[in-house]
């Protein structure tokens, strides 16, 4: 093994949160280095190229704040941009900053280790290369590791399985008998494109989803020039609402407004795009009965947009209130599942019993199959960070830590890990925010620190136990102040006694980040900070 390389910081993960926090790290006079598995940046927006794949969020809020300069250049071409844009655009951020010269492609973090005695990390790669740093990064995103489905005989299959997040360009569905796993957002975009080229395409879901129409459409040439005066303010609007929008939800109770009022709104709102039915009223996300007048609407929507009655049947949600899954967007989807080529399964109707070479069978019938496609999303929030053997304070390991439920103080730092942060980790806003509005809080705040302990003569930064406990505390009780709880949904971890943790901190961005500002301000309160140590 070749000797370490000295850092102050080592960032895994080159997407959104990477090229940040190198870029920002670079600014304040650190240095600094990333390592991506990939061979190239992007991050999700790298592997998730699946057909379909697009933001459900407006491009122009789904970017970057930081550089003026950078939001007057890039010209996005349509409201909600699809993947290959996404990802010419995070190319072009690298290529602006000159990022990718401290950046170590192809190359997956292994192991890392604390070493108390220098107060330093140690980490290892599969390339070979080890670096010792005082600050282990951690921008591997929340939605970046696949979760891969327990589908009984699946090695028997002879043909092409491949997965949306770790998609497969070289896979040729053309004219091919396509069984497809999954609808979530990832396999709702991907039916809408698939049903276009293939022969048959059979689709198996277990739980419904509330889809909205993305009302997707090309962004005038002139539009960022007509924004660009209004940007700064709805950039600080984003930073501190709810959600991270430039909008917040339209004020009132969907359960007090007048029908006629309350049908025009929701109509509206349907046709506003991905949050729009969210947003029609301020309180859907916490009473059931107004939450019930959207569920209504949606269903009504469903059963006008799908022609066969049983597909509208079985695409029809019943037992949880929208948004306490993931609203999704649709593009071609319910015109898809009309199509004859378009089978819907119900797998809990007609369970899946087997996998042979060339098919896929249910105690219904068989369904042949040339490509399976799992369109079962991730191990959210913190699959990516337990993939690697982390060992903190006495060899404590992150993946059995996190085995009896996710935790970390403000979703940035764990107790027992001192001098690790996580950006978007479980206990922040992350996947129930604009996340790049919270990437950019993240970065932003971990580089104060790092700058704070730096000016202070400090090495080691730790959160406390009580700190973290008290923190996760909060924020389940706050996630059982709305209706996010209510399904059983990605959104959840899970204790080893079977009991539920909500991992995204619900309380609201701008709440979030005025808390996090004041932890800092009080000498980063519930953290604890120790001196320079003997290096060796």
């Amino acid at each position: 093994m070749s000797k370490a390389h000295t850092l102050d910081a080592l960032i895994v993960g080159a997407g959104f949160s990477g090229l940040y926090m190198l870029h920002k790290l670079r600014q304040e006079g650190f240095t600094a280095h990333v390592v991506e598995k990939a061979s190239g940046v992007g991050g999700t927006w790298f592997w998730n190229r699946y057909p379909g794949a697009r933001c459900d969020i407006p491009s122009i809020e789904y970017s970057y704040s930081f550089d003026p300069e950078l939001e007057a250049e890039w010209r996005w071409t349509e409201r909600y941009a699809a993947q290959p844009e996404i990802l010419r655009y995070l190319e072009h951020v690298a290529d602006r900053f000159d990022l990718n010269r401290d950046i170590s492609f192809n190359t997956l973090v292994t192991t890392a280790r604390w070493d108390e005695e220098r107060g330093r990390w140690l980490v290892e790669t599969d390339g070979g290369d080890s670096y010792d740093v005082q600050f282990l990064v951690l921008a591997t995103g929340a939605l970046s590791q696949p979760k891969m489905p327990d589908i009984p005989g699946l090695e028997n299959f002879e043909g092409a399985v491949v997965h949306s997040a770790t998609w497969d360009d070289s896979v040729d569905l053309e004219g091919k008998a396509i069984c497809q796993f999954g609808t979530g957002s990832s396999g709702i975009q991907i039916v809408g494109e698939v049903a276009k080229v293939a022969r048959q395409l059979t689709v198996f879901q277990r739980t419904p989803n509330f889809a909205v129409p993305a009302s997707n459409h090309p962004l005038p040439e002139d539009y960022l020039e007509k924004l660009l005066p209004d940007y700064p303010a709805l950039r600080e609007r984003a930073r501190t609402s709810p959600l991270g929008f430039f909008h917040a939800a339209w004020e009132g109770s969907a359960k007090a407004d007048d029908p006629a009022a309350r049908e025009e709104r929701l109509e509206k709102a349907w046709k506003a795009g991905t949050t729009g039915l969210l947003q029609a009223y301020d309180d859907l996300l916490f009473d059931e009965e107004s939450n019930a007048f959207a569920c209504d609407f949606a269903r009504r929507k469903i059963s006008e947009l799908v022609s066969d009655p049983d597909k509208v049947r079985k695409l029809t949600p019943h037992d949880y209130p929208m948004g306490s899954r993931r609203l999704c967007t649709e593009v071609g989807f319910f015109e898809a599942i009309n199509r004859d080529n378009v089978t819907l399964v119900d797998v809990r109707e007609e369970p899946v019993e087997t996998v042979t070479a060339h098919a896929v069978v249910t105690s219904a019938g068989e369904y042949p199959a040339d490509v399976i496609i799992l369109a079962t999303g991730f191990d959210a929030c913190v699959g990516a960070i337990k993939a690697i053997d982390i060992r903190g304070r006495d060899g404590r390991s992150i993946r059995e830590e996190w085995d009896n439920g996710p935790r970390a103080y403000l979703g940035l730092a764990v107790e027992g890990f001192p001098n690790m942060f996580t950006i978007t980790g479980p206990g922040s806003p992350s996947v129930l925010s604009n996340v790049v509005v919270s990437i950019e809080q993240h970065v932003e705040w971990v580089a104060r620190c790092m700058v704070d302990m730096r000016d202070g003569g400090k090495q080691v930064i730790e959160a406390t136990a009580e700190a973290e406990a008290a923190w996760m505390d909060h924020a389940n009780e706050i996630a059982h102040q709305t209706l996010f709880p209510r399904a059983n949904s990605w959104y959840q971890g899970h204790t080893k006694d079977g009991r539920q943790v909500f991992m995204p901190y619900v309380g609201g961005v701008g709440a979030y980040r005025q808390k996090c500002d004041e932890v800092a301000a009080n000498g980063y309160e519930g953290f604890t900070l120790e001196g320079a140590r003997e290096t060796v």
